[in-house]
Parts: structure tokens; sequence; C-alpha cells
């Protein structure tokens, strides 16, 4: 490591200074920078820590939705049991260490292909609200580690609309824990939303196909003859493009099956 300013402001207003500093970057859990700092890849002349700040934890419900505060840990999400595929999905991530110390906040900010939040942002029609404005979900996510904020721009808080039934399956690397391929499912009075993560070299997306034949008939039946291009899928050592588009169609199949 090398030395640089570590910051720990307890208001989104003293962050939001803080990060004004050139140099500057924000610290959420740390899953993500402090590995990338350890291999010389990042080097901000200053760490603003955001997790003291008292408003940007918890996590509550009111009018049909859910709302996360940005700081809020994986372990923290897990454990307010908002609804099936959510907790599922925080109570999955990593291991113990990682899920009390790493935030939703860092997590859709970082963006990473095979994270698993923006699947479940993406699927529910979340809104991303930071410091200075909300942001729609199909608005935010604008491909792989890239998103609609702007540089000082905080993840403050989540909400998503609690869907009547919701289930996600991970197919995961055993090593990291990271999805090869995640499926979030959620279904809706006005629609069904399929949101793909780790599959696309596009970073998250939503498998519209899937959504309008569910929308008809929410059962793997209805889905049973689509298949999805693999010609954009991410292909590596773990798996080929066409494994990868095969997993997305399983996945969903099993998410569908046990939301029903």
């Amino acid at each position: 490591m090398y030395n640089f300013e570590f910051v720990k402001p307890s208001s989104v207003a003293d962050a939001v200074s803080a990060l004004s500093a050139e140099g500057a970057q924000a610290l959420g859990g740390g899953q993500t920078l402090i590995p990338t700092m350890k291999q010389r890849l990042a080097s901000p002349d200053t760490l603003v820590s955001l997790s003291d700040i008292a408003e940007m934890q918890g996590v509550s419900s009111a009018g049909g939705s859910v709302t996360i505060g940005g700081a809020t840990t994986h372990a923290d999400v897990a454990a307010a049991n908002a609804f099936a595929g959510l907790t599922t999905l925080a109570g999955n991530i990593g291991d113990p260490a990682v899920r009390n110390r790493g935030t939703i906040g860092g997590s859709l900010a970082n963006n990473d292909p095979a994270a698993c939040y923006p699947a479940a942002a993406l699927a529910t029609g979340a809104t991303i609200t930071t410091n200075a404005r909300d942001i729609a979900a199909d608005d935010y996510f604008q491909g792989m580690f890239t998103t609609a904020l702007e540089d000082g721009e905080i993840i403050t808080s989540v909400t998503m609309p609690v869907p009547e039934a919701s289930n996600y399956q991970k197919f995961e690397q055993p090593a990291s824990r990271f999805a090869l391929v995640g499926v979030f499912v959620a279904k809706y009075a006005d629609g069904v939303r399929v949101a793909v993560t780790g599959a696309s070299e596009n970073g998250v997306f939503r498998w519209s196909e899937a959504e309008a034949a569910l929308n008809g008939n929410f059962s793997a039946d209805a889905i049973a003859d689509l298949s999805i291009d693999a010609s954009g899928m991410i292909e590596d050592l773990h798996g080929s493009k066409a494994y990868r588009a095969n997993l997305v169609k399983v996945l969903t199949d099993r998410a569908v099956s046990a939301a029903s």
C-alpha cells in the first residue's frame, strides 16, 4: 500500500464536501476498492469512508416499497427479510466477512458485471437515490463497470417496489462466489421483469423476450421454447458464450418455478 488520507464524515453533506477535493474517492465496505489499491490499480489521495453516516444505513418499508440505505451491509439487508428474492440474494453474497463489510451502495456504484445487486435493482425497477437526484434503474446501468453516476455523486439509498413474487438464482464461481450467471425474476401486477447478471459483455440486462412470455403465463412452461443469443455473452476460463447463454435459460426456469 501507499500513503493516503482517510476521512470519515458523519453526514452526506460532509461526505460530498470531502469528495470535491482532487484525488478523493468514496469508500463503502471496501470489498472491491481495497484489493484494487493493494494491486496498485487505483491510487486515490484521499479515501472518504461512508460507513459512519447514519442517514445512509438501515432498511425500511412504506407504501409497498422497501428503501435501503446506501451504506447498509449485505448482512443487514438479508436480516431485514424485506422480500424473498432480495433476502436470498443478499444472504448468499461472498462469505460472512464480505457480507458484514460490503454495502449495497458500493456494489451498485462499482457495477461489477458479475455482481448480484444490479440484477435485483433492474428486476424490481428500483430507484437509485443519490445526494443530487433520483435515477431509475433502467437508466442507471450503462455497461460493464459503467453507471449514470457523476463525479462526487453518492448513492444514499435504493428503493425497490416489493414484488408479488420474486426469486434469485445464482450459478456461482466457487472461489469468489461471484455470479457466473445470476437471474432475478420479479412479478408485479402490471408485469414481470427478468434481470440477468454475470453473463453479458455489456453488464446486467433485462431479458425482454422472457418477460413478454411470462406476462401471459407465469410458469416455466412459458419460456420452454425460448433461447438467448450467445454472441454477446462473456467467455473466459470459467465458461464459454454458449455455456453462459444456456445458464441464463436454466436459471430463469428455476427462478420462475421457485417464485410461482
